[in-house]
């Protein structure tokens, strides 16, 4: 009895070392043929790049900021528009008063007449001309605001994406490995064929959403190249970047007070009150009468008829016109200037108010996104990865079933995607709270 027993014993630890160094070696297997594809699905995205240098590309050839750059020149080409002088006008004509009894002459007429603006009408339509161009370039760099800050998020995301493909592409590799091993201890018959089959079923299951993870990653790639203005997304730009630096000590009162003096948008509303302005100055110019002068020359040919006889002379003429501004009586115009000021004003408040409102709520949803971010450092990731490490290597010893172990597997997934979610949910709380405040400071 105690000699079978020997002989089982014997028996059963050399099938334990056959499936110790099989399952080694399987492991080994596995992980570098996982290494192996990852570097042939990354190969040919090389050019890796910080956010700092990123968003400086952004700045120089982002095809919708360029677009938007052309406003400013054509403003300021309207400020070379607003000088032109009113042009003169020339005429010249011809007579023929000859007839076939009276022969009264043939002659020529030559006019140059002009218009004299009054009431400052160039030099209103010149300073206006200029504040539109001030408008122009505060809009320029409230799209240069809002154009850095969604490249940003569309940077953070990508590491976002590229964190989360590595949990899965983990989560898979660990469970292949079980896998694997499942099917040798089956055929030892250490495990059920449904034990063996179930794990090969969760292996199949992550090795989808790895695929999908990857499509996500490059897709959040292709994204980051749009924003550099590229036609062609053969050469991708990969963010070499993390979730670290974040952290900014902040008093959200003094936010609210710089950022109603600098932002963008804040500085654009206030020059469109100035437009408002010069525009009804502009108006008031235009009401002003405007004064016609001209001046001719006539040439006479000689006239040889018997009543008048008259020899060749010439006649020359001034004179001046001045129009009669009935319409002056219509203060449709002026009206309208007067309620576009008024509305400019009510515009630049509102703007004032909604800068305070979306400063304080970036505020809070920094604070929060920090918070959330702790608590991950502070213990869970540290825990989900403890319960799996256990729960593996208690199923590896048969003392725990393959449910809890997946279990376990999914809960540490989770909490990997929850601490990513969260971090980049903080970048992007940091990113809004800075393009609320109307500041910079990534790196």
């Amino acid at each position: 009895m105690i000699e079978n027993d020997d002989k089982n014993f014997d028996k059963n630890k050399h099938i334990l070392m056959k499936f110790t160094k099989y399952l080694s070696l399987l492991a080994f297997l596995t992980a570098m043929s996982f290494n192996g594809q990852a570097q042939v699905d990354t190969l040919s995205l090389k050019h890796k790049i910080s956010v700092e240098q990123y968003l400086s590309r952004v700045g120089k050839e982002n095809l919708g900021y360029a677009a938007e750059q052309y406003n400013v020149n054509i403003a300021e080409a309207g400020i070379e528009t607003a000088k032109i002088f009113p042009d003169p006008e020339f005429s010249a004509g011809a007579f023929d008063n000859q007839q076939a009894k009276l022969k009264l002459g043939q002659g020529l007429t030559f006019g140059l007449g002009t218009t004299l603006e009054l009431g400052g009408k160039r030099k209103a339509r010149i300073s206006l001309a200029k504040s539109e161009t001030e408008l122009s370039k505060a809009l320029l760099l409230d799209y240069l605001r809002n154009l850095r800050a969604d490249a940003a998020l569309a940077y953070y995301s990508a590491i976002q994406q590229r964190e989360l493909m590595k949990v899965q592409q983990y989560a898979f590799q660990m469970m292949k490995q079980l896998a694997d091993a499942d099917s040798v201890r089956y055929k030892l018959g250490a495990i059920t064929e449904t034990d063996a089959r179930q794990s090969k079923l969760e292996a199949g299951n992550l090795q989808n959403s790895v695929y999908q993870n990857e499509a996500d990653w490059k897709n959040s790639l292709i994204k980051l190249s749009a924003f550099l203005g590229k036609k062609s997304v053969d050469s991708l730009v990969i963010p070499e970047g993390n979730f670290e630096n974040l952290e900014r000590d902040i008093n959200y009162q003094t936010l609210i007070s710089n950022a109603q003096n600098i932002r963008a948008d804040a500085v654009a509303a206030l020059n469109s009150k100035t437009v408002a302005e010069k525009s009804l100055a502009l108006v008031k110019a235009n009401r002003r009468i405007d004064l016609g002068i001209n001046a001719g020359l006539q040439y006479n040919g000689v006239s040889t008829n018997e009543v008048a006889p008259t020899p060749y002379h010439r006649t020359f003429n001034a004179g001046f016109s001045v129009p009669l501004k009935f319409s002056n009586h219509y203060k449709g115009d002026l009206k309208a200037a007067q309620f576009t000021i008024k509305q400019a004003g009510v515009q630049y408040d509102q703007v004032l108010q909604q800068i305070q409102v979306e400063v304080t709520q970036a505020y809070f949803n920094y604070t929060a996104a920090g918070k959330q971010v702790r608590q991950y450092k502070n213990g869970l990731l540290t825990e989900g990865k403890k319960i799996l490490t256990a729960k593996v290597y208690s199923y590896k010893r048969g003392e725990t079933s393959l449910l809890e172990v997946l279990n376990a597997q999914r809960t540490y997934n989770e909490v990997q995607q929850g601490f990513y979610e969260s971090q980049s949910n903080y970048a992007a709380a940091l990113i809004e709270l800075e393009r609320a405040a109307g500041i910079w400071d990534l790196k």
